[in-house]
């Protein structure tokens, strides 16, 4: 079984990327399964009913957030409904919708959970190691993946290690650039972060470079402008072995803009 996971979605440019390349990767790496990080699809913050239909209409099977989940405050009302995607389970005062869910792949029972790191997440309320515990005991499935949306590489990396003999895929989003250890830990695949879809030239992770330097010189508050640049696409492919239940590979996409 393979499975292509998709690095945080950014804005319009990275959504139109994502949708140029994604059948032609899909077909490449012959996927069963794909994921993709859209926390950030909406203008950079947050995503949408809209944009969930179109990224599922363009060959998206499954959505996970993060820290930004709620930023388009509608979504609270749409996300009962919204079957195909979780939030994370330790996100502050924010229970609407499900944080993990199970489904069906070739037969296999996959169960997809979606966390926050600790570490310098101000919205984060809630050990991820607690969460993943509450899953792995009320739960029964084939295989494990976790998208671990959290700042720093430390905290990933211990939390791949402890949990590497009972998940079987943990990959973390949020930091919008691409880490180089992907490697196989026990039975997991694991990478500190995927990496981004969103502008890549004249940006600072995706966002209009000229306002984020105004921010960090000047103090002054920003508006989260996206940058008008073509976009990279970030992504990971993982082989699960559906008889041995252990992760094969785990292999990085990094495209530039041409």
């Amino acid at each position: 079984m393979k499975i292509l996971f998709i690095g945080d979605i950014v804005g319009r440019k990275g959504r139109e990327k994502v949708k140029e390349l994604l059948p032609s990767i899909q077909e490449q790496y012959n996927i069963d399964y794909t994921i993709a990080n859209a926390e950030n699809s909406a203008h950079g913050k947050g995503i949408t009913k809209k944009i969930y239909h179109d990224l599922l209409a363009h060959g998206v099977n499954f959505i996970t957030l993060g820290n930004h989940a709620f930023s388009k405050s509608e979504i609270k009302l749409d996300m009962p409904t919204l079957h195909n995607m979780i939030r994370p389970g330790n996100f502050k005062d924010t229970y609407v919708g499900e944080w993990y869910r199970i489904v069906n792949i070739h037969g296999q029972k996959v169960c997809i959970i979606n966390l926050l790191g600790q570490a310098f997440m101000d919205v984060c309320e809630g050990s991820p190691y607690e969460y993943m515990e509450k899953v792995l005991q009320e739960t029964s499935a084939d295989f494990y993946i976790c998208d671990f949306h959290g700042e720093t590489t430390g905290e990933k990396i211990a939390f791949a290690m402890y949990f590497s003999d009972r998940v079987h895929m943990i990959v973390g989003t949020h930091t919008h650039v691409q880490t180089a250890d992907n490697r196989i830990i026990h039975n997991c695949a694991f990478i500190s972060d995927v990496g981004m879809c969103g502008p890549y030239e004249n940006s600072v992770l995706g966002r209009d470079y000229q306002e984020v330097i105004q921010r960090f010189t000047n103090g002054e508050k920003t508006r989260f402008t996206i940058a008008e640049s073509e976009a990279c696409f970030s992504a990971v492919v993982v082989e699960l072995d559906e008889e041995s239940h252990k992760a094969v590979s785990i292999e990085r996409i990094y495209i530039l803009p041409c």
